[in-house]
């Protein structure tokens, strides 16, 4: 177990794999370029199918005008399919980065947007969230609500030699007991 086990010898010689891989090299370019061929007689079949090629000539002005008219038509019709289409995309944008970010949220990683910081005035700010323009300008500290402070009670200092009588025994226990109260 403690030999390592030697490698195995290649079965294909060097020579042999790099001309087996030109080989596959060549036979994917010239299966590539027959696809590109396919696809653009497919294209061109179906350009043919939808879009006929317009015979203009041998028509009077009525019928150039007609065929205008079909023209325009069709052509309103594609730019309405154009135009859903491409608000069913700028929804599903929106919807795909709003679950990524749902995602990134539940993951954790938060990227915080730069923010740019803005100025606003009071007068401004109460304009924005209001909805309408205020004509006066709002005295803030008027609505503010006083408040009154109140005073602490002061306890009297007093000589407490005189009370040392009073407050001795249960009595004068009772009395600071009452009076914390």
């Amino acid at each position: 177990m403690s030999e390592a086990a030697p490698k195995p010898k290649p079965k294909i010689s060097a020579s042999r794999r790099l001309f087996l891989k030109t080989k596959l090299l060549k036979k994917a370019m010239v299966m590539l370029e027959s696809e590109k061929q396919t696809r653009k007689d497919e294209r061109e079949r179906i350009l043919t199918e939808k879009v006929p090629s317009l015979q203009l000539s041998g028509l009077s002005v009525q019928d150039l005008q007609n065929l205008c008219k079909e023209l325009h038509q069709k052509i309103d019709v594609v730019d309405e399919e154009r135009y859903d289409v491409a608000s069913k995309v700028s929804k599903n944008d929106t919807e795909i980065q709003d679950l990524s970010q749902k995602i990134y949220e539940l993951k954790g990683k938060m990227k915080r947007p730069n923010l740019k910081r803005v100025r606003v005035s009071a007068d401004a700010m109460l304009g924005a969230l209001l909805g309408a323009k205020v004509k006066e300008s709002v005295d803030f500290k008027a609505n503010l609500k006083t408040v009154k402070k109140e005073e602490e009670k002061k306890e009297e200092v007093t000589d407490w030699r005189k009370n040392v009588d009073a407050m001795s025994g249960m009595e004068g226990r009772k009395k600071l007991f009452d009076a914390g109260q």
